[in-house]
């Protein structure tokens, strides 16, 4: 059977760190490796008693043999999944993902990875973003995008009419998606949304189409603001990126929030939220409509307590 993992950097909460794990435990992964950006020893001592994870403590002595820590987190995340990468083999294929990402397989994930051809060394999976629900709902609705760029843009005009403009798709976070990659692949560089071997990007990548990626980016307004000036900073807001859409007048997301922000505060940026991440009816209707409305039962505290009871 193939066996495949995730490889994951992460300093979020450990209930965070717990319900990501017992998903993907679920689903089937064979192993699981965890670097812990943030010295935790609860987590630490918690996540090591489950067989199928690995995990690893990235404090001054862990870096201290690799040169030093790198400020970016993405060049952490970076020599972490190389690490796992050059470890001795336990799974064939890892997925590089965080731990607000889920993935979300209409078919076993071992089926579709033992169904790529040998000449794929990697496989990209393309995100649907959560959208935070207005009330009581059993389903996580999730909103997805075209691959095909004009058709994104018109559906993200339609969908999101105020701010469809500057948001490829109308997603906040990428749409690259993340990748698998095959274990144990010797010289492999492997960054947040691509690899590279032996100077060729992504090779024999395959369009995995029977598995989504849901990324909980801004799972409600509280933990959107919590992370909005890191992200700012240096997330994905940050004020060096590009543009997410080509349009006349688009710009990137620092400079939209600092335009809300500027016309009209927090509130503003409420508004903002309100319109491109909650689950309103007019646009789970419109998503629907498109083919671009996803639902999924996740139970997250169920399957938390399945395979991490007491916790």
């Amino acid at each position: 059977m193939t066996r495949w993992g995730t490889v994951t950097t992460t300093n979020a909460s450990l209930p965070e760190i717990l319900d990501f794990a017992a998903w993907h435990i679920e689903l089937g992964a064979h192993r699981l490796y965890l670097y812990l950006d943030d010295d935790s020893p609860e987590a630490e001592e918690r996540l090591a008693a489950h067989p199928k994870i690995r995990v690893f403590r990235t404090d001054d002595a862990w870096w201290a043999k690799r040169n030093g820590r790198p400020k970016k987190h993405q060049v952490r995340q970076g020599a972490n999944a190389r690490h796992a990468n050059n470890r001795k083999p336990e799974v064939d294929w890892l997925a590089h993902i965080d731990t607000d990402e889920f993935l979300l397989p209409s078919r076993p994930v071992a089926e579709t990875l033992a169904a790529l051809p040998e000449s794929c060394l990697c496989a990209r999976v393309r995100p649907v973003e959560a959208l935070a629900p207005l009330g009581a709902d059993d389903e996580t609705a999730f909103k997805a995008f075209p691959l095909d760029q004009t058709q994104r843009q018109q559906a993200a005009e339609a969908c999101f009419p105020t701010w469809g403009a500057h948001l490829s798709g109308g997603f906040l976070s990428h749409v690259a998606g993340k990748l698998f990659f095959r274990a144990g692949t010797k010289g492999l560089k492997i960054r947040i949304h691509n690899v590279e071997l032996d100077g060729q990007t992504n090779p024999g990548q395959v369009e995995l189409t029977s598995l989504e990626l849901g990324h909980f980016h801004a799972a409600d307004w509280q933990h959107f603001l919590r992370l909005y000036r890191f992200r700012l900073a240096q997330g994905s807001y940050r004020a060096e990126l590009k543009p997410q859409t080509r349009g006349e007048g688009a710009v990137n997301l620092h400079t939209l929030f600092a335009m809300i922000e500027d016309a009209g505060g927090e509130d503003a940026l409420r508004l903002f939220y309100d319109e491109v991440c909650t689950a309103r009816p007019a646009l789970l209707e419109q998503l629907s409509q498109r083919g671009l409305l996803r639902r999924h039962r996740m139970e997250l505290a169920a399957l938390r307590q399945r395979h991490f009871p007491g916790i």
